[in-house]
């Protein structure tokens, strides 16, 4: 079951709003680069659920995480059905997000009190998300719909929490844009961890960035 209560999940969201998306077959890598997150300052990662070999490496994160950032909430992406949902939270992921919205899976969240980010598009979508139980949606592609639209989300459906995924990019420009348009958060991924600093191992890199990213936000 989830280590974390779905309080503390959120309260770190609030705290800290950009959420690193990261899937490697690798387990050493993926242990590497979570930690290099925690070291500049993340404390919610979400690892997604790419690939046959990703439940096994998210349940051994779940023991590293125990053992080498005890602060920190794991979650999982990129879920497709109610079996996926409660697999994941078995093996004690403490928030699950989707690219799309699945009722299903909602209730599965609901029924073990695990915070549910499903993908949405349309306010339609939002408000359908929200009537399941999601306190938070996901803007999912973001570089597709834009900051103009987050904005004007914000007339008719202002207590709306948005995270948005997608075409954030690592800078204060972007982290600006985002949340100047109202996203609550922010999740980022390919942009973050680019392919040349995994392959060369660069953790110090990342973990740079991200405490750069984190005093950034601080400051808009």
């Amino acid at each position: 079951m989830a280590r974390n209560s779905a309080d503390i999940v959120y309260s770190r969201l609030a705290e800290t709003p950009i959420v690193p998306l990261f899937f490697n077959a690798d387990q050493t890598i993926a242990q590497n680069v979570l930690k290099a997150c925690y070291d500049g300052g993340i404390r919610v990662f979400e690892f997604t659920n790419r690939g046959e070999a990703a439940p096994a490496i998210f349940a051994k994160l779940i023991d590293f995480c125990e053992k080498e950032c005890p602060d920190l909430v794991l979650g999982i992406g990129t879920i497709y059905d109610a079996k996926q949902a409660t697999e994941f939270i078995e093996m004690g992921a403490d928030f699950m997000l989707q690219p799309f919205t699945t009722a299903s899976v909602g209730e599965v969240c609901a029924k073990h009190n695990i915070p549910w980010m499903p993908g949405t598009m349309t306010l339609t979508e939002i408000r359908n998300a929200e009537i399941l139980g999601a306190k938070y949606v996901k803007i999912f592609p973001g570089n597709v719909v834009g900051p103009a639209f987050v904005k004007a989300i914000q007339g008719p459906m202002p207590k709306t929490k948005i995270m948005v995924t997608g075409g954030v990019e690592p800078n204060r420009e972007s982290l600006k844009t985002w949340f100047g348009a109202g996203a609550a958060a922010v999740g980022m991924g390919s942009q973050l961890f680019q392919a040349d600093l995994i392959q060369k191992q660069d953790y110090t890199s990342i973990s740079n960035t991200i405490a750069n990213l984190i005093k950034t936000y601080h400051e808009l």
